[in-house]
This record gives C-alpha cells, sequence and structure tokens, in this order.
C-alpha cells in the first residue's frame, strides 16, 4: 500500500520560477512549442476548475469584480503565488483578465514572444467554474511585448 505525500516540512509548498520554466522549456524541446501550449493550457485549466471547486466557489457568481478578489487571493501573494490578479472588466461579450507578476513571464527577457499558456489556462478554468460559463481564451496584451499587464480575453462559447 502508498501512501501521499502531501507537506514538504522543510521546503513547504513553493518551488521556484527557474524549475518551473525548466519544466516548460524542456515540454518545448520534446513536444514542440504548439503542442506544450495545448499540454499547459489543458493543465492550467484543470488546475483553474479544481482550485474553484475546493474554494468552494463554483458557480457562486457573476460579479466579475469579486471573482478577481477571489482569485486573486488564491493565485496571489496570499496563496500560491502563479500571478497577481490586478482586475477582470466586462468589454462588450469579452471578458478581460489583467494580471501582473505572471510565472509565465518571469525571467523573460523584454521582446520574447512567450505566452502565459499555464496561467492563463488556470485563470480560465477557474472563470468558467465561478460562472458556470463555457469560455474560450486568448493572451492579447503582454508586459514583455510593451503591455502594462499580461491580459487574457475570454468570450462565452456556446
Amino acid at each position: 500500500m502508498s501512501s501521499i505525500i502531501t507537506s514538504r516540512p522543510k521546503l513547504g509548498q513553493f518551488s521556484s520560477i527557474v524549475c518551473f520554466k525548466s519544466v516548460i522549456t524542456g515540454m518545448e524541446e520534446a513536444l514542440g512549442e504548439k503542442a506544450t501550449a495545448i499540454a499547459l493550457i489543458a493543465a492550467g485549466r484543470e488546475r483553474g476548475k479544481n482550485l474553484a471547486k475546493e474554494l468552494g466557489l463554483s458557480g457562486s457568481t457573476q460579479d466579475l469584480s469579486e471573482i478577481a478578489t477571489k482569485l486573486n487571493e488564491a493565485v496571489g501573494a496570499n496563496g500560491t503565488h502563479l500571478t497577481a490578479v490586478d482586475k477582470i472588466i466586462q468589454d462588450g461579450d469579452i471578458i478581460k483578465v489583467y494580471c501582473s507578476e505572471t510565472v509565465c513571464s518571469a525571467g523573460e527577457p523584454q521582446g520574447s514572444n512567450r505566452k502565459c499558456t499555464f496561467t492563463m489556462g488556470a485563470v480560465w478554468g477557474a472563470l468558467s467554474e465561478i460562472t458556470g460559463k463555457k469560455l474560450r481564451g486568448t493572451h492579447t496584451e503582454s508586459v514583455l511585448r510593451g503591455g502594462a499587464n499580461d491580459v487574457f480575453e475570454f468570450n462565452t462559447v456556446n
């Protein structure tokens, strides 16, 4: 019978950005950039969905300001440190999520074409689970390419 190790008494729950980025670049080398992006977005969506469920937020609200606060608490400085969720706004049919200090952009040079695949996926999964809407997401602005934030845009899929 095997047991699951749930804590690391000396090291805690967090590992370095350097290690996480090595996973990404290693996957890109082995699988290619496109397959890696697909896998990381899917992994992020699953993480975000499960996080929202664990926090009891499934179907809890449509208020984007409240969602931003709850997501930031869960994945920001007081949570997993994945990203800071600065704000979420509605722009017509599109939901825009403004993030800063994303793990995906950390350590990247200005001008890098790096996309926030895992981070966007996690926000996507959580937002879908909280709102109960099926969404499609894209990374539209990047701090690496002159943006003030990493911006993820989501539109509802019917």
